[in-house]
């Protein structure tokens, strides 16, 4: 294991990042905030509690995990993508760094400022809303587990994407309306019978619920099956990287 090359490319991420805070870090924190203020103060105090929980902490887990899932891809997808765009790629591709190497260093910095944010959030959360953790260490092992698979995906996109525009299509155009429609601003419970089934081809409904389960001890599914969804969904994501690897599917063309 190249040690020194894992490093290397981790820093120059995270280097990045702080290069580009106000971007990278506060323009998430701020946009979530801005939910808060709006969803948690102001509506939230005028809606009756769901499942025992006051609407204000009700939707902390959710809008936690909608920053995370969308950070996460856009910074895995974006640090790749520009090595492709500069032509930078084949430096790397020609040096003596394995595929898991390369992997861990990209996806290893994009789910480091995913928790980073998270984290943040879940500080400023404390400033508009009461909430409480329940199982601090599951909450802490589903912030990080969703981090790590959704910046594989979003490496998997990184490659993927030959445009700025195609790098943004994912993000915007399947991801963030699965967040909204996972349960992040309410419980699939309140839906009508029909909607709760389709509800449940939702990936995202399995992140949000389990993250929820954490803070508060309810959930819309099992957090077996929640933890099991999220996994599967990232043998998935390696085995796609797997491929791209194998085939050198449009990083050796």
């Amino acid at each position: 294991m190249n040690v020194y090359a894992i490093k290397a490319i981790y820093l120059f991420e995270m280097a990045r990042t702080w290069r580009t805070i106000m971007q990278s870090i506060a323009s998430p924190v701020l946009s979530t905030s801005l939910y808060f203020i709006v969803f948690g103060s102001a509506i939230g105090s005028r809606m009756a509690n769901i499942e025992g929980v006051s609407y204000g902490a009700f939707i902390v887990p959710g809008l936690i995990m909608l920053s995370i899932l969308t950070e996460s891809i856009s910074n895995a997808s974006f640090g790749i993508y520009m090595p492709k765009f500069a032509g930078t790629i084949y430096e790397l591709l020609s040096a003596p760094i394995s595929a898991i190497e390369t992997l861990i260093g990209y996806v290893g910095a994009a789910a480091t400022k995913s928790v980073i944010i998270g984290t943040i959030i879940l500080i400023t959360a404390r400033l508009f809303v009461d909430f409480s953790i329940e199982h601090p260490l599951w909450m802490i092992a589903f912030l990080v587990l969703t981090s790590i698979t959704f910046s594989l995906f979003g490496f998997i996109i990184g490659i993927w994407a030959d445009s700025f525009q195609k790098l943004q299509i994912v993000p915007l155009m399947i991801v963030t309306p699965l967040a909204f429609l996972g349960g992040s601003f309410y419980s699939i419970n309140m839906l009508p019978p029909f909607w709760q089934t389709v509800a449940l081809f939702n990936p995202v409904v399995y992140l949000v619920s389990g993250f929820r389960w954490s803070f508060y001890g309810v959930a819309d599914v099992g957090v077996g099956i929640s933890l099991g969804m999220t996994l599967v969904f990232m043998l998935m994501c390696l085995a796609g990287v797997w491929w791209i690897f194998r085939t050198g599917y449009k990083i050796k063309a």
